[in-house]
């Protein structure tokens, strides 16, 4: 019996040795991205079939997919991030990241990207994109939506068939979207309502001058012809905003979910059952394909509010790739990114899935969809890694469209912040108090709660913890910054 049990505790013992030779025979690299959203069916075929075999043939690399849903992806974040899990790259919004620096969430790129980014990619991201994802000259992150983006987040996309459908045309202004929901509710009652409250587009149609967000959240603007930062909540334009929606909520043409759930509005959108949603450019066809399988006859538009106004070319905002402190294989995770802005066919087959199965280009180089996956939300997030060196139009989108998108930033102005990240150093605890403080502007803006009563009170509370002070510090920097 005690040979029996002496051999097999040498096999054992064997077999525990052999098993990390074994792990290491393939020679694979691994990496682990951290990825917002909900594993769907046909995404896990995916990065198990034709997603694995191909990085595995072209990069000798694993990739591992960790996702969490949009209701949790920011607070589990942090804490896998605080863990030090072994994460190689996640994403996360561009505005945040002197905060994602501060709280040890991103290393430095510099030395990384010195070693392990070709010399090819700076026509692929360019020096002038990467600048958004330095702060104080450090690379941290990798600005990842390279497009015009001149208007960011002032955009709204809209049913333009039930726009029409209730004896409208167009929107230029606050007043007709609010007469587009009243036409609506009366005429279309099977329909819900607006899926998003818009307040950056509002903003942008109440403001005398036009504002970019700057530091951390919704707390400061930068206002683009004063050239001074503010606190957002303290502007003529967040109270005319707030009274505007206050009008909206108590004439029910918001529901409570549009405050509730914030972050489901895409989705809410994608029911075919809302009026409008925040846009961007050329968001109308990236959402198209999952509205329409709700609703067939559904088209969607694309407008400016108060179109007269200028717009302003900004790197603050948009999206951010970043390597955090625990990442077991930074090299690995730009590599991947490397590879996969390597060329179009890479990016394609990441977005939409494979050629000829999924998608394919016809003669005019159109993106032709032939699978569902690829009609719906394709596979990767196409706005995370949007290129316009390899971006690709379907063939309901018009030349006109084409053209105007690619010319869109021709006529705009360089923002006098373009290139600036603030550098919350000394003010962490001041952020997070204004940050907190802010819980209770929220429902005022959105027009929750009676604006006369609530507004004194939130605003009192805004200035105690600190928000005169903070601004201050921005607008210090800013000033340090446009001045060089």
């Amino acid at each position: 019996m005690k040979k029996l049990l002496s051999l097999a505790l040498a096999l054992m013992l064997a077999l525990s040795l052999m098993l990390p030779l074994m792990a290491q025979a393939d020679g694979l690299e691994e990496i682990t991205i951290l990825y917002p959203g909900e594993e769907t069916d046909e995404m896990a075929a995916f990065l198990n079939g034709a997603f694995e075999e191909k990085v595995k043939n072209e990069l000798n690399m694993k990739v591992n997919f960790r996702f969490l849903s949009w209701a949790d992806y920011w607070d589990q974040k942090k804490l896998m991030l605080a863990a030090n899990d072994p994460i190689d790259l996640y994403w996360d919004g561009l505005p945040d990241l002197s905060s994602m620096v501060n709280n040890k969430e991103a290393q430095p790129l510099d030395e990384l990207i010195a070693k392990c980014w070709p010399e090819s990619m700076k026509e692929i991201i360019p020096d002038s994109q990467l600048a958004g994802g330095k702060i104080n000259g450090v690379q941290y992150g990798i600005p990842s939506a390279y497009a015009p983006s001149s208007g960011m987040f002032q955009f709204v996309c809209l049913r333009q068939d039930l726009l029409e459908k209730v004896g409208m045309t167009e929107v230029k202004t606050a007043d007709d979207l609010r007469e587009f929901a009243l036409r609506v509710q009366e005429q279309l009652p099977q329909f819900k309502g607006p899926a998003d409250i818009i307040f950056k587009p509002l903003t942008r149609n109440f403001a005398e001058e036009q504002y970019t967000w700057v530091a951390s959240q919704d707390l400061v603007v930068f206002g683009e012809e004063s050239k001074q930062a503010y606190s957002y909540a303290h502007t003529q334009a967040f109270q005319e905003v707030a009274k505007f929606n206050r009008e909206m909520f108590l004439d029910s043409l918001y529901g409570d979910e549009v405050a509730i759930k914030y972050n489901e509005r895409d989705s809410r959108m994608q029911t075919g059952l809302y009026l409008w949603v925040e846009g961007s450019l050329g968001k109308e066809n990236e959402i198209i394909g999952s509205v329409k399988v709700a609703d067939p006859d559904a088209v969607l538009k694309n407008y400016l509010l108060a179109p007269e106004k200028p717009r302003y070319i900004n790197a603050t905002g948009g999206e951010v790739l970043c390597i955090p402190y625990s990442a077991k294989n930074p090299e690995g995770a730009l590599k991947f990114l490397a590879w996969l802005w390597g060329s179009q066919e890479n990016y394609l087959f990441c977005l939409y899935g494979e050629e000829g199965k999924d998608w394919k280009l016809d003669e005019n180089g159109r993106l032709v969809t032939l699978s569902e996956t690829a009609r719906g939300d394709g596979y990767f997030y196409e706005w995370m890694f949007r290129n316009a060196n390899y971006q690709v139009f379907g063939e309901g989108v018009s030349d006109e469209y084409i053209e105007t998108y690619r010319h869109w930033d021709d006529e705009a102005i360089a923002s006098a912040m373009l290139g600036f990240a603030f550098d919350n150093t000394g003010f962490e605890a001041i952020e997070t108090a204004c940050i907190e403080a802010y819980k209770k502007i929220d429902p005022i803006l959105y027009g929750y709660v009676d604006f006369e009563t609530e507004y004194p009170k939130a605003i009192a509370e805004l200035e105690a913890a600190g928000i005169n002070e903070y601004v201050a510090e921005v607008n210090r920097q800013l000033q340090e910054f446009m001045g060089k």
